[in-house]
């Protein structure tokens, strides 16, 4: 995909607001390709992103989050107020694709800080104890490496550390495999 012009964004972050699912759904697309590409094309308009962040539709709440989520890697603090939005579509009833890129959003924001880690540490520790084994774990385990890899607290560290030590141990597959690199990534 070319990349979008900054203009394009902008009618396009508008439409989020609009009557049309589908089209909602087909706009938040294209912005979380934009953001993958080139997140400061999309930064201006992070409260609009945020805002959309509550609308009813899984798939726009999941593009939304991902754009978010490529944003935070390079400037966190324009996306910090996305927390709330967040930690809602953590425990999302109904769907496993919005929950995976809440979790994934929270695992990026927290790991650009010591203080944003530990932010964010008691609702992804939550999320793994409600979502271990489910069809989406592999893709949270690997976005706990990266939190791992990150800037996370001595805390969080431990904590996390914790949290991952029985699957080194009893897990088998996947999970022993990543809870060993999260955890020579911690140390």
């Amino acid at each position: 995909m070319a990349d979008i012009e900054t203009p394009n964004i902008s009618g396009l972050v508008e439409e989020l607001s609009g009557s049309s699912r589908r089209r909602r759904q087909e706009v938040a697309h294209t912005i979380a390709l934009a953001a993958r590409s080139n997140p400061a094309v999309v930064k201006p308009h992070v409260e609009a992103l945020i805002d959309a962040l509550f609308r009813p539709e899984a798939q726009t709440r999941w593009e939304i989050l991902d754009a978010l989520t490529d944003i935070a890697q390079s400037d966190p603090d324009a996306v910090a107020d996305a927390f709330d939005g967040a930690e809602a579509s953590l425990f999302d009833d109904g769907s496993a694709t919005v929950r995976l890129a809440a979790f994934k959003f929270l695992c990026r924001l927290g790991s650009t800080s010591p203080e944003r880690s530990d932010e964010v540490w008691p609702l992804i520790d939550e999320a793994i104890q409600c979502y271990h084994g489910d069809a989406e774990y592999r893709d949270m385990l690997a976005a706990l490496l990266g939190l791992a890899e990150g800037s996370p607290s001595e805390d969080t560290k431990r904590a996390l550390a914790a949290r991952v030590g029985f699957d080194t141990k009893n897990g088998a597959g996947y999970i022993k495999s990543f809870s060993n690199e999260i955890l020579q990534a911690l140390s």
